[in-house]
């Protein structure tokens, strides 16, 4: 061996089998002394039974063979059953014969895990696995429930609560929620557009604020961009506004040139505007129609300055014809617009808006005007509402033929809406009704046929207006009362009016105060305090600053005078002029003029000077003039007047 494996350790060798037995008969031992003298016969079985098991191991570790032999059916229990450490007591092995004897009964169910459960909880209707089983069979019934809400419409409609907010006492003319649902904004006949706050609203339902951003002019259209950071406002002027969050104004839309014949030509619209809508893909860019036969594009980063494209609409003759409702599909892609004639035409965002893309000439009866567009969450099928009192739905790959046409919808407004439900089932739109001869209905219709599932009675005015948000599974609609009905769902509907309904008003804290009268005397105000002052600097900067004070005394004049003073008679010019006027001695004739005139007759008479001697030559015998004939009126009158006398 070399020097290096001399000096290197060597490696500690254990027995494991002697210390497994070593082991074993300590816990043997601890068990014994802690077992009571009745359980002694058991200990001494479960002591035979682990030695009659550890002989076996070690025979079957032992044995050195290439052939393999098959234990015997008692060893491999016995094997199963081995145990490390100390016995159990009898107690806890016959509760684990027990759970065996369970696991053999019932393979599916899971184990039990940890100590048995007292005898109180091991009923039939109590055991954690009779309690498995009934959950299992109440999920699978709510299952099945579910899958009859999901077959049944009527279900799926949460109109189950409503709540009303109050908007004012003419028509809701518009409606919009925020995208994510947190508020929602009214806008209505009577100019005024409130905004309203789920989460900062109670039970009183108040608006947080109430704007008039068009002055006189009806709001029509208020919708959100797709972020919900501003508001596109649509009234009946020519220039629609935007606005922030919280209503306050960011810009105004630039006005077109009315005198110009080519409306392509003008910064802005000309005429009062119909409707408006935000792009859902494009968050800065906004559409709106008007009377001036142009469908304009904006984008808010230009703040209103001047639109990005102008699209012409056109009718069948290729002269101008008024686009009465436009949107958006919800990829962005599609522009659509109704026309008065009837038509409806799309154009390509992708592509220069020249020419249309698709157009349907006689969507709806000539001369009325479509309320409102609507396409599909899957954006396969648009849905018009028309002034004919019918709803349609077309392809949008063929717009040849409708799909449906549904009819005897009365409507008389040209804002009343349609929509799709969330899931793209149904088809929601509201129906016109004359003052006091029936209820105003809001129509739910299935999107395949277009029959009528259900009729929701709202109001007894006009259902104009109706917006589903998608998330909160809630619907608003807005009534020709002025009013704003709410309804959700409590199992349904999250959030929005489920936030403020529950929620108490604040209480208003009065303050008691006891007021005295204040006796003020002139000199206690401020304003007619004299002010001491600290220092004679202070006092000498501030006299220099009165340009009264800061002047200089006017020095003594020596002589007839100097700069408009006079020494003799006074110190300055207005006392010499008012001392002369003083000492000047009164006129007789002041307050006569004809004395005044006739003292200088008779020297005249005397001694002609002006007027005799110019004419004495040319004139020596004075002529004056004579009175002069009247003539009658008849005879001054011209010839082809005068009466002929027969």
């Amino acid at each position: 061996m070399s020097e290096f494996d001399e000096g290197k350790k060597k490696a500690r060798q254990f027995d494991f089998m002697a210390m497994y037995e070593q082991a074993r008969q300590t816990a043997i031992e601890r068990t014994a002394s802690t077992v009571k003298p009745d359980d002694a016969e058991d200990v001494d079985e479960q002591v035979a039974r682990i030695n009659k098991q550890n002989e076996v191991l070690r025979e079957s570790t032992s044995f050195k063979s290439t052939d393999v032999e098959q234990p015997s059916s008692n060893a491999s229990i016995d094997s199963d059953d081995e145990m490390i450490g100390p016995p159990l007591p009898p107690s806890a092995t016959t509760s684990k014969v027990q759970d065996n004897e369970d696991d053999d009964d019932d393979d599916d169910d899971d184990d039990i895990i940890g100590p048995p459960l007292p005898p109180t909880m091991t009923d039939a209707g109590s055991s954690p696995l009779n309690k498995k089983k009934a959950d299992n069979d109440e999920e699978e019934d709510d299952d099945d429930n579910d899958e009859e809400e999901d077959e049944d419409p009527l279900k799926k409609i949460p109109s189950s609560l409503q709540i009303t907010l109050d908007h004012g006492k003419k028509t809701v003319s518009a409606l919009a929620f925020d995208p994510s649902g947190a508020r929602l904004i009214t806008g209505g006949y009577d100019y005024d557009v409130k905004l309203f706050d789920f989460a900062g609203m109670d039970s009183t339902l108040k608006p947080f604020r109430t704007l008039r951003p068009c002055e006189c002019h009806p709001i029509k259209q208020l919708q959100y961009s797709s972020t919900g950071d501003v508001i596109l406002v649509v009234a009946g002027n020519s220039q629609a506004k935007v606005l922030d969050r919280d209503g306050h104004e960011k810009f105004e839309c630039k006005k077109g040139d009315q005198y110009l014949a080519d409306m392509g030509q003008t910064k802005g619209h000309a005429a009062m505007l119909n409707s408006g809508f935000f792009n859902p893909k494009v968050k800065a860019e906004f559409m709106t129609c008007s009377n001036d036969g142009t469908v304009r594009l904006w984008d808010v980063n230009d703040e209103g300055k001047k639109q990005r494209h102008v699209i012409k609409a056109r009718c069948q003759q290729g002269r101008r014809v008024v686009p009465t409702a436009c949107a958006y599909s919800h990829d962005g892609r599609w522009i659509v617009a109704a026309c008065q004639d009837g038509s409806i035409q799309v154009w390509d965002h992708n592509r220069p808006f020249v020419n249309v893309s698709m157009m349907l000439r006689s969507a709806h009866m000539n001369g009325s005007d479509t309320s409102s567009l609507c396409f599909s969450y899957d954006g396969r099928v648009l849905a018009s509402r028309g002034g004919d009192d019918t709803v349609k739905l077309w392809d949008i790959r063929s717009l040849k033929q409708p799909l449906k046409v549904k009819e005897g919808l009365p409507n008389f407004f040209p804002n009343t809406d349609v929509l799709f439900s969330p899931d793209d089932k149904l088809v929601v739109t509201g129906i016109s009704v004359k003052k006091s001869e029936s209820k105003g209905r809001l129509v739910f219709m299935e999107r395949e046929s277009l029959d009528t599932i259900t009729e929701l009675e709202v109001s007894d005015m006009s259902v104009v207006r109706c917006i589903w948000h998608p998330r909160l599974n809630q619907f608003v609609v807005g009534c020709g009362d002025g009013k704003a009905q709410l309804y959700y769902d409590e199992h349904k509907s999250h959030r929005g009016a489920k936030l403020c309904v529950a929620k108490k008003p604040s209480k208003v804290k009065q303050m008691e105060i006891v007021a005295h009268r204040q006796i003020i005397t002139p000199y206690a105000l401020p304003m007619f305090r004299q002010q001491r002052e600290s220092s004679t600097k202070k006092q000498e900067e501030r006299a220099r600053k009165d340009p009264v004070k800061s002047h200089r005394p006017d020095l003594p004049v020596y002589g007839p005078g100097s700069g408009g003073r006079l020494a003799n008679k006074g110190g300055t010019l207005s006392q010499y002029v008012v001392q002369t006027l003083v000492v000047q001695k009164e006129d007789p004739y002041e307050d006569n003029p004809r004395e005044a005139i006739l003292r200088h007759a008779k020297a005249a008479a005397e001694n002609p000077i002006w007027v005799a001697p110019a004419y004495k030559k040319t004139q020596p015998v004075q002529i004056f003039q004579t009175e002069e004939e009247k003539v009658e009126e008849e005879e001054i009158q011209p010839p082809w007047k005068k009466i002929k006398k027969t």
